[in-house]
């Protein structure tokens, strides 16, 4: 290799590493972003949603089970028992993040649809006991204020 083509090399390298530099910056803004509304959505659904292990890379061991809280913190069990908390917002967790976030993703349209089927049988049973109540409310006052 000459001297021009290690020069030219090293300069690459030099664009490359300014580029990443400027990626993870903006990563990090993203990031910040993501859980920012990912807490919001998630607060008024579900205290967590459960993560499909086989969706966690392999190199995580044994894990039996695992769920996400509003907040970004990954609860993981294993199957000797013990647990860990992972902290997706930090760097050395974006790879484990992606598999996150692309596993809970679909299901927060189901956990939409059974939020709102729950307030529809709410408002439903509401409606129904407050028109009686209405009505047993009337009779009654027209019953006292004829007996006066």
């Amino acid at each position: 290799m000459s001297i021009q083509e290690l020069v030219d090399s090293l300069k690459s390298t030099a664009d490359d590493i300014g580029q990443i530099s400027e990626l993870s910056s903006e990563e990090k803004i993203l990031v910040t972003q993501f859980f920012s509304s990912l807490l919001k959505l998630m607060q008024p659904l579900s205290p967590a949603i459960a993560v499909d292990q086989l969706a966690l890379p392999a190199q995580l061991g044994d894990v039996v089970q695992a769920h996400i809280d509003p907040t970004g913190h990954l609860l993981l069990q294993f199957q000797d028992g013990h647990m860990e908390l992972r902290d997706l917002h930090e760097d050395k967790n974006r790879d484990l993040m992606t598999s996150v976030i692309e596993d809970i993703m679909p299901k927060f349209k189901g956990l939409a649809s059974m939020q709102r089927r729950k307030l529809e049988n709410r408002i439903k049973l509401l409606s129904s006991v407050t028109k009686e109540i209405q009505k047993s409310s009337e009779a009654l006052s027209a019953a006292l204020s004829a007996g006066k």
